[in-house]
């Protein structure tokens, strides 16, 4: 009898629930690598949904993974947001990998289109610096940590703990179907459409949502969220590299040119502060380095080509090691790799090694050129002054020696705007 009283109860305060106004839905798009400015476009378009009141926010997610950082961030949002949020691994063939388990969990509905996974969150190039910094004890330290944080996620929204914990210990990744089947998630759905009419009803945080025949109104990403969005991607990072490498030598193998140098310095600001946050290696960084002194010591040291075909070996072997290629969200691909490998040796060869050699040439113009030379006298030359012809303009000189005009004198050295000279010897 009792059963049946609970049951009865049940039913009245799901009827009595508040259901939410039927609204609008709003969607969003996240592809590719979970970073900083993926953080800023969640949250603020959690904002802009809960002030127009919609019914809930579709995340559509298709994610390698991320940085642990910017996927906290997203999990706190997600607490805090005063509108529904659903996350929504789609289209067919999408991940939610990584980072994207976490953010998954973490939602208030976790839903899944058919054909695509989710898992293998453990902290491969997670956090700041990456695993590739990390000693071993550091990385036991973050996997616990990782273990512990998903472990909570699962817990507060009523999902499989074992599974979660076992995305992270062990790597675990499972199908969408295998992901309702576990209670990974809440639903398969096979589009928005059949999302939105699956949702409503559904109750969140006391709430009936009431999404049938919504419209989903996009929220596209600012200008300055694309650019920081460009920022985090290791292809990104490879160019201003070698912007930096190519600005800054180029300066200095052709003194006074500016622009290079004000371009490369830019760049390499901007190298240097991604490589605190990305999972850089630091053998990768040390061949690319490496290659650079082999590349300019070919330029002075006659070796036949040995030292640059070195210094190619080395690298296309940095840039092959410079991110965590078992962590696809980091993995730069042969398709960057092999173009900038050939792009810098080139660079090397002919225009750094012109520019260095160049410097060293002698002078074929200019006031120092007229030294040795002979010139005409003009007129009577001593210690107080006189006049030479040379090179098309009038010169005064001095000699410690007089020489009268109609004379031939040598030239010795220039001091300002006079000539110090004596007479020919002939």
């Amino acid at each position: 009898m009792s059963r049946w009283l609970t049951f009865i109860m049940a039913l009245v305060l799901w009827g009595t629930a508040p259901r939410l106004e039927a609204g609008d839905a709003g969607l969003i798009r996240i592809n590719g690598t979970i970073a900083p400015a993926t953080a800023s476009y969640i949250s603020r378009a959690l904002e802009v949904s809960s002030k127009r009141g919609d019914a809930c926010l579709i995340i559509q997610l298709d994610t390698p993974g991320g940085l642990l950082d910017s996927t906290k961030e997203i999990v706190q949002s997600f607490y805090a947001s005063a509108v529904p949020v659903v996350v929504f691994v789609a289209p067919s063939g999408a991940n939610a990998g990584s980072a994207g388990c976490f953010i998954t969990l973490a939602a208030d509905v976790a839903a899944m289109a058919p054909n695509t996974s989710i898992g293998a969150a453990h902290p491969v190039a997670m956090g700041a610096g990456g695993a590739e910094k990390q000693d071993d004890v550091m990385k036991k330290k973050l996997e616990n940590f990782a273990s512990s944080y998903i472990e909570a996620i699962a817990e507060k929204r009523g999902r499989n703990v074992e599974w979660a914990k076992a995305s992270v210990v062990e790597s675990d990744s499972i199908t969408a179907e295998k992901a309702l089947e576990k209670k990974v998630i809440d639903l398969i759905a096979r589009d928005n459409a059949d999302l939105l009419k699956q949702l409503d009803g559904r109750e969140v945080g006391g709430h009936r949502l009431s999404t049938a025949g919504a419209n989903t109104v996009f929220i596209p990403m600012l200008a300055r969220e694309k650019v920081f969005q460009l920022l985090w991607r290791p292809e990104f990072m490879l160019m201003l590299m070698l912007a930096a490498i190519y600005g800054i030598i180029g300066e200095l193998s052709n003194p006074g040119a500016i622009l290079p140098g004000v371009v490369g310095g830019i760049a390499l600001i901007l190298v240097l502060y991604m490589s605190a946050v990305l999972p850089i290696n630091i053998a990768g960084f040390a061949l690319i380095g490496l290659a650079l002194l082999l590349f300019t010591a070919d330029i002075f040291a006659p070796t036949h080509g040995i030292l640059t075909f070195g210094g190619i070996a080395s690298f296309f072997l940095g840039a092959l090691m410079l991110f965590d290629r078992t962590d696809p969200a980091f993995r730069l691909p042969l398709a960057y790799i092999i173009p900038a490998t050939a792009l810098t040796a080139a660079f090397f060869i002919f225009v750094v090694s012109a520019g260095i050699r160049a410097q060293f040439l002698p002078v074929k113009a200019g006031r120092e050129t007229m030294i040795g030379k002979t010139a005409p006298v003009l007129a009577r030359i001593d210690s107080t002054g006189g006049k030479v012809f040379i090179e098309g303009e009038y010169w005064n000189a001095t000699s410690q020696v007089p020489v009268e005009a109609g004379q031939t004198v040598e030239i010795l050295s220039v001091e300002g705007l006079t000539l110090k000279v004596k007479p020919e010897i002939r």
